[in-house]
C-alpha cells in the first residue's frame, strides 16, 4: 500500500450542490460558513469572474474547476451575455483533513478539466448532478471525493505543494515517519524516536521537518492528536477513553492540550459544534 493510499484511506467529504445551471448576476459566498468549509466551483461553459476576498479579480473563459478549500469569502459574477453554466456546491472536511491534508494549500486552486483524468471525472459529476436519480446525493459525494484525491495528486507532482503533510508524504525521508504517525498517534513518540524511524540525527530530523512541513514534528503530533480527538468526541466517547486513544494517560492532559489548540474545553467545544 502507498503512502497516499495509507492517508487517504479515511478520507471523506460532505458535499452539498447549492447551484447548477445557467447562472447570471453576481453572487457572495463563503462568509457565513464554518471553517472546515469551502467551495468547488466546476465551469462547463462561458465567461465567469471570480472576486477574491482580497480584491483580486480572476477571469474564467474554458471548462475549469474553481476551488477554495478554506471558508474564503469571494463572489462569482457573469452578465446575461456570457452564457455561463456551471455547478456550484459547498464541501466541507473533517477536522483532521483540514489541519493536516488541506494545510498550507493555496486559498484558491484553478485546473483545467479540458483533459485528462481529472476531465472524466467532472464529467461524470456533470451528469450525476443533472439528473435526479435514486441515490444522486451520495454518488454526488462519492465523485467529489474522487475528484479532490486526484486533485491533490495532481497538486503534489507538480510540486505546488510546498509545505504542510502533502510535502511531508512527498518527501522520501519524511514519509515513512508520518505515516507511523497518522496509524499510531497514540505511541509514546518524542523527537528521539521520530527521529530514529527516519534514520536521522535528532537535529537533523527537526529541522528537515520544520523546513518541510511547516511546524516542529511535536506541533504536527499535537495537531493530529486533537483533530483525531474531535472525531472520536463526535462519536459520544468520553473524554478519559480519547484520550487513551489519541496518546494522553489522562482526561485532564487531553483537555489542557485541547483548550490550548482550540480555546475551548471538550465539552464546550461539543457543544458549539451542536449549536
Amino acid at each position: 500500500m502507498d503512502k497516499f493510499t495509507r492517508i487517504l484511506n479515511n478520507f471523506s467529504i460532505a458535499t452539498q450542490v447549492i447551484f447548477n445551471g445557467s447562472f447570471c448576476g453576481s453572487k457572495t459566498l463563503g462568509s457565513n460558513l464554518a471553517g472546515g468549509c469551502g467551495h468547488l466551483h466546476f465551469l462547463r461553459s462561458g465567461k465567469l469572474t471570480v472576486l477574491s476576498d482580497r480584491g483580486h479579480k480572476l477571469v474564467f473563459e474554458q471548462p475549469t474547476v474553481i476551488m477554495l478549500p478554506y471558508s474564503t469569502e469571494h463572489k462569482i459574477v457573469s452578465t446575461e451575455s456570457e452564457n455561463v453554466d456551471v455547478v456550484c456546491a459547498t464541501i466541507q472536511f473533517s477536522p483532521l483533513q483540514q489541519r493536516q491534508l488541506l494545510a498550507n494549500l493555496p486559498k484558491l486552486i484553478c485546473l483545467d478539466i479540458t483533459t485528462g483524468e481529472l476531465h472524466q471525472t467532472v464529467h461524470w459529476l456533470f451528469k450525476e448532478a443533472d439528473g435526479q436519480q435514486l441515490g444522486q446525493q451520495s454518488i454526488v459525494n462519492k465523485l467529489c471525493e474522487i475528484f479532490m484525491i486526484q486533485m491533490l495528486r495532481q497538486l503534489s507532482a507538480q510540486g505546488i505543494v510546498l509545505q504542510g503533510m502533502l510535502a511531508g508524504l512527498s518527501h522520501p525521508a519524511l514519509a515513512k515517519t508520518i505515516v507511523m504517525l497518522q496509524e499510531a498517534p497514540e505511541q509514546d513518540w518524542n523527537l528521539a524516536s521520530m527521529a530514529s524511524s527516519a534514520a536521522m540525527s535528532r537535529s537533523k530530523f527537526a529541522g528537515l521537518f520544520r523546513d518541510t512541513v511547516g511546524q516542529t514534528a511535536n506541533e504536527f503530533l499535537t495537531d493530529l492528536r486533537v483533530a483525531l480527538a474531535q472525531e472520536l468526541l463526535q462519536q459520544n466517547q468520553p473524554v478519559s477513553l480519547v484520550a487513551n486513544r489519541v496518546g494522553y494517560e489522562h482526561g485532564s492532559a487531553l483537555a489542557r492540550v485541547f483548550r490550548k489548540k482550540t480555546g475551548l474545553s471538550p465539552k464546550q467545544w461539543l457543544e458549539k459544534l451542536h449549536k
